[in-house]
């Protein structure tokens, strides 16, 4: 390729649009989009991948004044977007699980910063939520997402994603199932509270000197945590099932 083509108006607006679509995707994606990854560190990824898959651009579509480059880049962070709340949705489907299990054992108030999306979450909800982390990178995520992007450069147009209503209903498909699979995940331990709270009031009832918080609270903490390691390899099962359905989703899609 020749220099004056490399550096021509057409190639330098692909540069860009492809630039802003990677940028976009590694701010909303899972693993990519971690708190602890500096700024700088995810610009510098999407230049490299931009650089990276350059040569394979096709010719670009749209015209190239600025009302259509203003529209084109907005539809790139766009895209990124809706990968990103369709990923993260799947990936949420634990975080909300956590939440309810650590409702039910009495660690709400526990909170600590979680280092994927940077919020004060309950300590339960972290660990289950980094658990789900590993496995997804043992799983190759990353891998996926960066292959993802490389066929959607051919699959999706720069500048010409548009959204449609299947992606609208899978995305209020996906608001649902993160509630149901998450209530479906946190239900053996929500079960097992529920179950030790009628046992201690009837034995409140029959003995008025047992002491809920000294007895009760220890025991509820303890079968908690041994189901929850029992469950523990169910659950990312799960996670790594919804991840694969979002997945597939995607490619089917684009």
């Amino acid at each position: 390729m020749e220099w004056a083509q490399l550096f021509s108006e057409g190639r330098t607006a692909a540069f860009i649009l492809l630039f802003v679509r990677f940028s976009a995707l590694f701010m909303a994606v899972p693993i990519f989009s971690h708190a602890n990854i500096p700024m700088s560190l995810k610009a510098a990824m999407a230049f490299f991948f931009t650089v990276v898959f350059f040569d394979s651009l096709p010719a670009l579509q749209i015209p190239l004044d600025s009302l259509s480059m203003t529209v084109a880049i907005l539809g790139e962070m766009l895209f990124g977007l809706a990968v990103g709340i369709i990923l993260q949705l799947a990936y949420h489907v634990i975080t909300f699980a956590g939440g309810q299990i650590s409702f039910m054992m009495g660690f709400s108030l526990a909170s600590a910063i979680d280092p994927q999306s940077g919020v004060s979450m309950p300590i339960v909800n972290q660990f289950l939520a980094l658990v789900a982390l590993m496995i997804l990178l043992a799983a190759d995520l990353h891998h996926w997402i960066i292959l993802l992007a490389s066929e959607s450069i051919a699959t999706v147009p720069l500048g010409g994603f548009m959204v449609t209503p299947e992606l609208f209903r899978y995305i209020m498909h996906g608001m649902m199932n993160m509630f149901v699979v998450g209530f479906m995940i946190a239900f053996p331990i929500t079960a097992l509270s529920m179950l030790a709270d009628v046992i201690f009031g009837m034995l409140m009832k029959t003995m008025p000197q047992f002491n809920l918080l000294v007895i009760g609270m220890p025991i509820k903490i303890g079968v908690a945590f041994l189901v929850l390691m029992a469950t523990l390899t169910a659950t990312m099962m799960i996670v790594a099932s919804q991840m694969q359905s979002a997945y597939n989703f995607l490619e089917k899609l684009l």
